[in-house]
């Protein structure tokens, strides 16, 4: 099998003098979609320095694909964790942070944590190592996803939040939040991203690109009672207010299957959190940072109401043609 010897960085981003970067993917039997993501990255306009793929445990033919593709580029790198019987989020972490290990000895300036089942334009990292150059306060940077079933909105999500389809870090400011923390329950990008604007750097997703997701977001137990309940317990671990919670699940209520029960049940589940007084995932300052963003968010979300009430009093009002298209959309 031939070897390739393309440079890792593309001759034109030499002269932009763009970030270095390097990527990590924790994957556990993604035989599926794994190829479409090595392709995905090898056909990048910017390559990256180093790509580690962490196999955890997988048993479906996951790492004979890596090793093919790792003899033909040897900046694709495979490294195997031993076989395990849990299947938790902390795991993924652990796959992470040994993957993490293994590029210690490199200089880079942005790491990279990639799902193994998406994929994006040939200039997708070209456009987020720009962002990073403009910005040198960035400390986190992606883009929206899509899926099969939606694309990531931003009603309730604000554009700070980075998907965990691909978030990439300044390599200071990964070091400076302690890394992912391993919560069994989920929610690891989710405090990653927190951690890094509670500690003063700026976390944006950038709309103008988006990555695909192939496999639907929660297969396995979305749309589910019990995932609902489950989901509603996390969010009281992870920090989130009684009030943002209300506002989370009302919007459920109408957008999620199951209709109406499935956001219920997620409510359910958190305030059934608060009254156990379970246990936090996260430490008492995020919290605290966390209900400061929420308040602050609702204060704009409230402003932008009264906005546009102000500017059309009649915004209220049902036409029966209008309330016809909402309910096609």
């Amino acid at each position: 099998m031939r070897t390739d010897t393309t440079p890792s960085r593309h001759p034109a981003a030499v002269s932009a003098n763009l970030p270095s970067y390097v990527l990590i993917t924790p994957a556990r039997n993604e035989a599926q979609f794994i190829g479409l993501t090595i392709r995905a990255v090898v056909a990048q306009t910017i390559r990256p320095l180093r790509w580690v793929i962490v196999s955890d445990g997988s048993t479906d033919g996951t790492d004979e694909i890596v090793r093919r593709h790792a003899e033909v580029y040897p900046w694709i790198q495979l490294l195997r964790m031993p076989p395990r019987r849990e299947r938790h989020f902390a795991a993924k972490v652990y796959a992470f942070k040994a993957g993490y290990a293994r590029l210690a000895p490199l200089r880079f300036d942005v790491v990279g944590n990639l799902d193994a089942d998406i994929t994006f334009d040939p200039d997708y990292f070209q456009f987020l190592m720009q962002r990073f150059a403009q910005d040198p306060r960035l400390g986190v940077g992606g883009t929206p996803f899509k899926d099969s079933s939606r694309q990531h909105n931003y009603d309730l999500v604000s554009v700070e939040h980075v998907s965990g389809a691909c978030q990439l870090f300044r390599r200071e400011c990964f070091e400076e939040i302690g890394g992912y923390t391993p919560i069994k329950t989920g929610g690891i990008d989710l405090v990653a991203v927190m951690t890094a604007r509670m500690k003063g750097w700026q976390t944006r997703s950038f709309p103008q690109k988006t990555c695909v997701h192939h496999r639907k977001q929660g297969s396995a137990t979305h749309g589910t009672l019990a995932y609902a309940f489950k989901d509603g317990r996390s969010d009281y671990a992870l920090g989130c207010g009684p009030v943002w919670q209300v506002m989370r699940c009302t919007r459920r209520l109408i957008r999620v299957r199951p209709l109406v029960l499935g956001g219920a049940v997620c409510l359910a589940g958190f305030f059934w959190a608060m009254l156990c007084r379970a246990e936090r995932a996260v430490p008492p300052e995020l919290v605290r940072f966390r209900r400061h963003e929420e308040w602050r968010r609702l204060r704009d979300l409230a402003q932008r109401a009264l906005g546009r009430l102000a500017a059309d009093p009649t915004h209220g009002s049902v036409h029966p043609v209008s309330q016809a298209h909402r309910s096609e959309s």
